[in-house]
């Protein structure tokens, strides 16, 4: 695990961008795994102004989001595909066939849950892994107590990962109970995973994440375990990290 520290939010969107480009520039049919929530905004607006300005094409990569709430269809406002088409697909050269989001309303949910998972590996598996982490500890829709063993696979939502994302619904009895999440599996799964954090309020999920036990009760601990792992903090989220864990600033993958 490396420890990447930046002054602010617009800081650590900009690294974020520079490293995923620098990956794709390299390959170009590179498989990306996006988060949904607002940590990862900053890093899709400059991924959209490098496209737009003709310095990257992401006309070969392949997508995969993390999760999706179960009941939502795909062209509900608050759906994480339409999340997704508003944010960054509609405004970047990515085909429309190479997104993969799961699918919220599934005739078979397990089935569905197993074909998604069978599809990153067909695809080739994830490269690049983007994550956010919430103030439990959760990543993609793993909350505390979920085995680190896990595909993707039907979650119960916490109730504070309902209230937390609340502010995206009219109110709180409009978000849904449930979702469909990659498993920990399948995020550990990837070669390379990005976390980012920014504020105060993720200050404790990420010391436990970094500097707690592995445990399956603050599911980004696993991500201690991962080969090649990079946390992108601002300076409020790493302010109860020891300084001697940051990495240099000049490290690139």
């Amino acid at each position: 695990m490396k420890l990447l520290v930046e002054r602010d939010y617009d800081s650590i969107s900009k690294r974020a961008a520079a490293l995923v480009a620098e990956q794709i520039a390299n390959r170009p049919d590179l498989v990306v795994g996006l988060a949904t929530g607002s940590t990862p905004l900053g890093l899709y607006r400059y991924l959209i102004e490098e496209v737009q300005q003709g310095r990257l094409s992401l006309a070969a990569v392949k997508t995969f989001n993390l999760d999706e709430y179960l009941g939502l269809a795909p062209d509900h406002p608050q759906s994480y595909r339409s999340f997704m088409e508003e944010n960054l697909f509609s405004q970047i050269d990515v085909v429309p066939a190479n997104t993969h989001i799961p699918n919220g309303q599934p005739d078979d949910i397990a089935e569905h849950c197993a074909a998604y998972e069978r599809l990153i590996v067909e695809t080739g598996g994830i490269d690049i892994q983007v994550l956010g982490i919430g103030r439990n500890g959760h990543i993609g829709f793993n909350e505390p107590g979920e085995a680190f063993g896990r595909p993707t696979h039907l979650v119960k939502l916490a109730e504070s990962t309902r209230q937390a994302n609340a502010r995206f619904f009219s109110h709180l009895g409009e978000v849904p109970t449930h979702a469909i999440t990659m498993g920990l599996k399948s995020i550990m799964n990837a070669r390379r995973v990005l976390l980012l954090a920014a504020g105060a309020d993720k200050s404790e999920a990420v010391y436990r994440a970094v500097c707690g036990d592995v445990s399956e009760d603050h599911p980004a601990s696993v991500l201690q375990l991962h080969p090649d792992c990079i946390f992108l903090l601002d300076e409020a989220a790493a302010a109860l990290l020891p300084a001697e864990l940051r990495q240099d600033k000049g490290m690139r993958w």
